[in-house]
């Protein structure tokens, strides 16, 4: 690929979805929907929009825009995350020296604080650390194994609303609603227990994921010598052959995208019966969880593969793995030594990222991990008008009317199925900017000087706050994102979306821009989010968001065969010549984009400025400008085996389905990107 044009990828700050809002770039197919791969271009040629609209959009950004050194990508998102960033760090330094800020504020600003204290952390150095490693060393037996392994769980994962499967823990615990009973609060267990990104890593064959294996493994050498444990290479042999054995056990990315795999309902008898080898009552007294009569095991084949591992891998390397979790996941606020290492390994190996982010970019982001509703107080408070909320929610109300106009327009749909999807339309909540309740961290004890402290208590405060919600009934207003957050979600189990206050901000929502940009840039994030409750995880819900079968049989297989056209349509993408995109790992998103579009072009289409070709090519401009990104080829290549979203560019090619973008930029038969309409996908 010519580095000169480099793909791009959004998933951290922007993964809108069923899960949330993500982006990045390469080029599309011909008419044929043969493989094709980025062309090599010269910075700044003349492209026509047929042959390559997200060029045709964002070639100037893309020639002025260099990756920053500590990013292994960036773009519109990113941009607008550290603009944020850059305004909410000053409130939280200025609630620090103002003695009239609120307890809260203050308590933020102290968490920053100790973060930012180099010194003092170099000073505690593993201080904080050593109850947690001496509970390791104290492991005797397969029982107190499991209650360790119980008491390291914590609800760091989401797989329906975040699609977030990483844990550095064992298992990770997700507490929503039932998938078949929305009147109830059930723990969700995931696999979890490796260190590498995916069981991709260690299960290709490929040079590349070669590589990336052995420096992994000489990484967990080099910090459990930095720890002081003796023969470190030999430890990091057999910790890395435990985490071989747990990946084979693991759903991959596709399969955890199947609800109905995910949907097995497992009581207490169940885990001893169908995943033996560990103390199921020891690990649930150690997780707190007790008591409980009813489980989701999101991922049965990965919980039995790890309870094997539990009886079958000696305890020594169990405690040596456990150890090494432990100073991975808190390296961030040990000593330098660690954070180094770290950083080394997965930030320049595997990102490909030169530099790390300056100190107060990181201290932000533990800060915001750590007491995400209180920051977004504060920022709110200071940075989203009201009148913002109002006209959003309007563009919301608008494109919700476009999008059952849609349905009922579908030719192909039956009455009932019609009906019930108009009516998960009309339900939704909406929460626009900030939640209707604000969290309390009135029980956080959060120190000015103690910063792995007050990241591992912070950790505990959240779960518990989460097993709280056992006992508590679902609330369709709580809300999965923080406001400070540049991003979007649908939710369906509430049947609900969240649209934080950041990121209703321009390139995605400019006050002073013509309404047809608004339109095309959150108007199409606000229809891809109300789309996701129609793509192939969301319609699986109905209006109550329970797991159910609301659909005839030949509307189920129409839906599913156009979804597979947009499948198909995607695979043929390569940003490299070994790499493809995965339609089928994409598809929620691919279809959600598709749909969304079309939605918020049809409320674009109902404004009173909204009917010209100006409005047209300004509405699909300014799609293509929320997109734009550049990616190193590290971070690119993880973008595409791991993230459900398609990279940016490739999303932006979403605008080749829509009949009215051809006449707005008089496409024509021999572009790149055209599509005869017969090839042109067609779902909602």
């Amino acid at each position: 690929m010519n580095t000169s044009w480099t793909p791009i990828k959004t998933a951290v700050a922007l993964a809108l979805c069923g899960a949330a809002f993500a982006f990045a770039p390469a080029h599309a197919a011909g008419q044929d929907a043969s493989t094709t791969k980025a062309p090599a271009r010269p910075v700044g040629a003349i492209v026509l929009p047929g042959d390559d609209f997200y060029a045709y959009a964002n070639g100037e950004w893309m020639a002025r825009t260099e990756i920053p050194a500590d990013r292994g990508s960036w773009g519109a998102m990113y941009a607008l995350a550290e603009e944020t960033n850059a305004r909410i760090v000053k409130l939280v330094e200025e609630a620090g020296s103002n003695k009239a800020a609120s307890a809260e504020a203050r308590k933020v600003a102290d968490f920053y604080k100790a973060y930012m204290n180099e010194a003092a952390i170099e000073s505690a150095g593993l201080g904080a650390l050593k109850p947690r490693m001496a509970k390791i060393e104290a492991i005797r037996d397969r029982a107190g194994l499991s209650r360790v392994l119980g008491e390291f769980l914590r609800a760091d994962v989401d797989p329906l609303n975040a699609t977030n499967f990483n844990t550095p823990n064992l298992f990770g615990v997700w507490i929503n609603q039932g998938l078949t009973e929305p009147s109830r609060n059930v723990p969700y267990i995931l696999q979890g227990g490796i260190g590498l990104p995916d069981r991709a890593y260690y299960l290709d064959n490929s040079p590349k994921m070669a590589e990336l294996r052995s420096k992994y493994q000489a990484y967990i050498a080099a910090v459990l010598k930095q720890a002081g444990y003796s023969d470190p290479e030999a430890r990091a042999a057999k910790i890395f052959a435990l985490e071989s054995e747990l990946a084979q056990s693991h759903a991959s990315r596709e399969e955890s995208a199947d609800i109905q795999k995910a949907n097995n309902p497992w009581t207490m008898k169940d885990f001893s019966a169908k995943a033996p080898g560990m103390d199921w009552n020891a690990f649930m007294q150690g997780a707190r969880l007790t008591g409980q009569d009813r489980f989701i095991a999101y991922h049965p084949g990965a919980i039995a593969g790890a309870a094997r591992q539990v009886a079958a891998t000696d305890l020594a390397t169990w405690k040596d793995y456990l150890a090494f979790h432990s100073l991975n996941q808190f390296a961030s606020t040990l000593p330098k030594a660690y954070n180094d290492l770290r950083f080394d390994f997965f930030g320049k190996t595997l990102t490909g990222s030169p530099q790390q982010s300056v100190r107060w970019k990181r201290a932000l982001a533990a800060t915001n991990g750590a007491m995400e509703e209180a920051v977004g107080k504060m920022y709110v408070t200071k940075y989203f008008p009201a009148q913002d909320k109002q006209r959003i929610l309007k563009m919301v109300a608008d494109i919700k009317t476009a999008f059952e106009r849609r349905i009922d327009k579908l030719d192909w749909m039956a009455p009932t199925t019609r009906a019930q999807a108009k009516e998960k339309v009309r339900t939704m909540y909406v929460g626009v900017g900030y939640p209707d309740e604000w969290k309390s961290y009135a029980g956080l004890q959060v120190s000015p000087d103690d910063a792995l402290g007050n990241v591992m208590r912070a950790q505990e405060f959240h779960y518990t706050q989460q097993l709280a919600k056992l006992k508590q009934k679902p609330k369709k207003t709580d809300w999965a994102m923080p406001p400070q957050l540049v991003n979007a979600v649908n939710l369906p189990l509430q049947n609900a979306l969240n649209f934080p206050a950041a990121i209703l901000q321009a390139p995605f929502y400019d006050p002073k821009a013509s309404e047809a940009q608004n339109y095309g840039a959150i108007g199409s994030v606000i229809g891809h989010e109300i789309s996701h409750s129609f793509d192939d995880m969301g319609a699986q819900f109905d209006a109550q968001g329970r797991l159910r079968d609301w659909w005839t049989e030949e509307d189920l297989a129409h839906f599913k065969k156009a979804s597979q056209k947009l499948v198909e349509q995607y695979n043929a993408y390569k940003p490299f010549d070994d790499l493809a995109i995965n339609g089928q790992l994409t598809l929620s998103e691919n279809l959600s984009d598709l749909a969304g579009l079309a939605a918020a072009y049809d409320a674009l289409k109902a404004t009173p400025g909204g009917k010209t070709v100006e409005a047209d090519r300004a509405f699909f401009t300014g799609y293509a400008h929320a997109w734009r990104t550049k990616a190193r080829e590290a971070s690119l290549r993880r973008a595409v085996l791991t993230d459900g979203h398609a990279p940016g560019q490739w999303r932006t090619y979403t605008v080749r389905n829509l009949d009215a973008w051809y006449k707005a930029f008089d496409v024509k038969p021999g572009q790149q990107l055209y599509l005869a309409p017969e090839q042109r996908v067609r779902v909602w």
